[in-house]
């Protein structure tokens, strides 16, 4: 099968993958969020952080680079498998003992009990990971789906009635203990591999090389990407973090669909062209464009009617999340520029830089939330965004230089995306004032549909190149 091929049909599966479950996610999240508090939210967002800490010690670099290196057997599979296992019980033990601290830290006594139950996502995800990293650097996304969408249909199901059951923040618990268990427990029995008890000391010390500086930038960007969680749960209360977290998880609805979709397709096809800098280039630029074409204008969209869209979706008592949401919106459409250019690091094994990089970007970070806390809440909202701008340039600098695609060249390639999305834009806010007088419902469907015909026309007047590349995948 050809490299074209493949990388298509894989998109298809991907696409298929993440659509499905994240329409399950976002079903049920609707149903918990009419059911439960915003507080109730907001407990599980203040250990958000501390639960990616973890996954990110045993499910970030080795198994990238499992992914990343051509020839693997085996010994390779087995050596992580034990590895990620390891790390992931020494984990759980040391989260266990430092939970009162965490409620402490937050003065949250009943976070406790919480982080200990919550906690065992650990172990069991360890016990599928390399299994799904398997599945992942073969391609094998159709397999990826039909383990993926009964494990989250299940656990989903079960959210839902513990949430009816009066269970309260428990119910969350539960869902995603039951999904990430029923998940490994798929995987198990989906794939032909099986470890053997080996672990080889030369294959280790290969997939660490690579691995532990892009764990260190994973744990850089777990701690870092939630530090609004942490900081606001610290200086607030459940009910703001239970906002923020929804109207993140919002923003990140449409940004996480698409890019996730590509993301299990483009790093291992990034991979295989990583030599050639020139096939590589182009099947970076056509991606990112690709990606951009689609979010940016859905982005756009859901700020300009994100009242009609939080009111219909979640109820009214979720309505004070639409100014923070309107804000983190701007972070969202730049979410696949540092993807991608950062994806570009890895596959060309450069580690270091991509350590660096995160070291750099998030003592900028620090120093803009040391600036913008005086602000207030906005202040730290606007404050995420200055910094989100200051890290796309740094990331587009160096990783451009690798493949000889500039930052200049970059930004011009996708100003005329911005600037479509910005006259849709323009014509919605007038459309949707003029619509004042009918119900949130009927604004919301009449100006998307005016929005979306509106950018495909000016898309097609002015001959988008992504337009044919789109006609080209489908």
């Amino acid at each position: 099968m050809s490299l074209k091929k493949q990388a298509l049909q894989g998109f298809i599966w991907s696409f298929l993958q993440q659509f499905s479950t994240q329409l399950i996610t976002f079903l049920v999240q609707i149903i918990l969020a009419r059911i439960l508090l915003p507080a109730e939210f907001g407990l599980i967002g203040m250990l958000t952080v501390f639960i990616g800490v973890g996954t990110a010690l045993f499910e970030g670099g080795m198994t990238t680079s499992l992914i990343r290196v051509s020839k693997t057997d085996s010994k390779d599979y087995s050596t992580v498998f034990f590895f990620n296992l390891g790390v992931s019980l020494l984990i759980y033990i040391l989260f266990f003992f430092s939970a009162p601290y965490i409620a402490q830290f937050y003065k949250q006594p009943v976070l406790t009990d919480i982080a200990r139950v919550y906690g065992l996502s650990f172990v069991f995800l360890a016990f599928g990971t390399v299994q799904n990293t398997i599945l992942t650097k073969e391609m094998k996304f159709k397999k990826q789906a039909f383990i993926t969408f009964p494990a989250l249909l299940i656990g989903s199901l079960g959210g839902v009635f513990f949430a009816y059951n009066n269970y309260g923040v428990w119910s969350l618990v539960y869902s995603m203990l039951l999904t990430n268990f029923l998940t490994s427990i798929f995987l198990w029995f989906s794939s032909n591999w099986r470890p053997q008890f080996i672990f080889d000391i030369d294959r280790f010390k290969l997939h660490f090389h690579f691995g532990y500086k892009m764990t260190i930038s994973g744990l850089l960007d777990t701690i870092f990407t939630n530090i609004y969680q942490i900081i606001i749960g610290r200086l607030y209360n459940p009910v703001t973090v239970g906002y923020y977290t929804r109207a993140n998880s919002l923003m990140m609805l449409p940004v996480g669909n698409v890019s996730a979709a590509l993301n299990k397709v483009v790093f291992p096809l990034f991979a295989k062209v990583q030599d050639d800098i020139s096939a590589l280039r182009a099947a970076y630029k056509k991606i990112m464009l690709i990606v951009l074409f689609i979010i940016t204008p859905i982005i756009v969209l859901m700020a300009l009617l994100a009242n009609e869209l939080v009111a219909f979706l979640f109820t009214e008592k979720w309505l004070p999340i639409v100014p923070m949401f309107r804000i983190i919106c701007l972070s969202g459409i730049l979410y696949p520029l540092h993807l991608y250019n950062l994806m570009i690091l890895q596959v060309k094994g450069r580690s270091d830089l991509f350590l660096k990089l995160e070291i750099i970007k998030k003592v900028v970070l620090i120093f803009i939330i040391i600036i913008s806390v005086l602000f207030g809440f906005t202040g730290l909202l606007i404050g995420s965004v200055i910094a989100s701008i200051i890290a796309l340039f740094i990331n587009t600098y160096y990783a451009g230089s690798i493949i000889d695609y500039t930052m200049k060249q970059q930004l011009l390639d996708i100003l005329p995306v911005f600037v479509i999305s910005t006259c849709m834009g323009l014509l919605v806010f007038i459309v949707n004032n003029y619509l004042s007088d009918y119900n949130n419902i009927s604004r919301l469907i009449l100006s998307s549909i005016i929005g979306i015909i509106v950018y495909v026309f000016l898309a097609l007047i002015f001959k988008f190149q992504t337009i044919k590349d789109i006609r080209n995948i489908i």
